[in-house]
């Protein structure tokens, strides 16, 4: 084992697989394995990895690590030790620097400062404030730019920042939990017990619960809020709560349910406002008889929710369905049968993946219309 000393900081030199077609295509890869490490830190911005090569040597590398704060290429030069070697290197970035002031000073201008000489892209950013100004005023300060390596991947990765901005509304995910014979739940009575009837095996809570740490709010509606009282945290995974969202056609809402617990800041759309005292809870008044999820979805594009998780029940989730409000849909499959109860939503997308967990399985679906 080698020992640095704690007063120094070891150089990077990380030279990669050269199976990839190409050195530019290897270096990207590398930024968006170092992007992915932001998925539940950075939203509503997009993930962003940046890696810096000096004669096929990575020399410094990094990522956008935390809303609000330096952006990858900022943090990517700050990590090369020897700063006279950025002016012979090449930058790799997975999305375009932006050239706007936000919450910090453009990435392209510090690029300019360093000389880079060379700035390979991922992907062009279509969002309105950078949409190749940062390309542009990088080309003009004379520094080459190539822009489309690992292009679709680069989107891909950045699919609901994209689709965000482009059809104001957030990034919706459906999910659910249904039986082999297609029923997300019993039918319940009044006299049956509050709580949920689990259909799969426990051991799903974890990547559940990791999804829910990795977007920004997740939604119920009134019938899953009072059936299940669930709490929609992370407990089961390491991570922050998400935003949590009940819509309801009623404000006659038991004020007792978990998601009035205060644990977590909680928004109740509902048909007209009501006395609160819940702490961490805003109740927002919709009107019923005008596309109330609409109205809704409007509020938290406003207010820069990303992304939403839809997890129930069967009536808020077949309305989003119908309304071809989705983006992506999560079903879980458990090795149950109730041969009775309620059915589970029906949806048509495209099949992405499989994923078996012992008797248990998860279809990932794409809406792709």
């Amino acid at each position: 084992m080698v020992s640095i000393p704690r007063n120094k900081k070891p150089m990077i030199f990380l030279i990669l697989d050269n199976n990839m077609h190409s050195s530019d295509e290897k270096y990207m890869q590398r930024c968006l394995e170092l992007a992915r490490k932001g998925i539940a830190h950075v939203k509503p911005n997009p993930m962003v990895g940046s890696v810096i090569v000096y004669q096929n040597k990575i020399i410094g590398e990094s990522f956008h690590r935390q809303y609000g704060q330096p952006h990858a290429e900022v943090n990517a030069i700050n990590s090369v030790i020897d700063q006279s070697l950025l002016s012979e290197s090449t930058l790799y970035v997975n999305l375009e620097p932006c050239a706007h002031h936000g919450k910090t000073p453009p990435c392209s201008d510090l690029i300019i400062a360093k000389k880079i000489k060379r700035v390979v892209i991922g992907c062009q950013d279509s969002y309105a404030e950078v949409d190749g100004k940062g390309i542009q005023k990088m080309r003009k300060a004379g520094i080459e730019v190539i822009v489309g390596v690992l292009e679709k991947e680069s989107r891909e990765l950045n699919d609901a920042f994209f689709k965000f901005h482009k059809s104001k509304r957030p990034y919706l995910i459906l999910k659910w939990a249904q039986t082999l014979d297609g029923f997300i739940d019993i039918a319940r009575k009044i006299e049956d017990p509050i709580g949920i009837n689990w259909i799969t095996n426990p051991i799903l809570k974890l990547p559940v619960h990791k999804w829910r740490s990795e977007e920004m709010a997740i939604l119920v509606g009134a019938g899953t809020a009072i059936n299940d009282n669930p709490r929609l945290d992370t407990r089961e995974w390491y991570g922050k709560n998400p935003l949590r969202i009940l819509f309801s056609e009623t404000n006659q809402i038991n004020t007792t349910l978990n998601l009035f617990d205060g644990s977590t800041p909680t928004l109740i759309f509902c048909d007209k406002a009501f006395i609160n005292n819940a702490q961490n809870t805003q109740i927002i008044a919709l009107d019923f008889s005008n596309n109330p999820i609409q109205q809704m979805l409007d509020y938290l594009y406003e207010l820069e929710i990303q992304t939403v998780i839809v997890e129930g029940g069967q009536k808020m989730l077949q309305s989003f369905i119908d309304l071809n409000l989705w983006d992506e849909a999560r079903v879980l499959i458990g090795a149950k049968n109730f041969k009775a109860g309620l059915s589970a939503p029906v949806i048509s997308g495209m099949l992405k993946c499989r994923t078996t967990f012992g008797t248990d399985t998860i279809l990932h679906y794409t809406n792709e219309s």
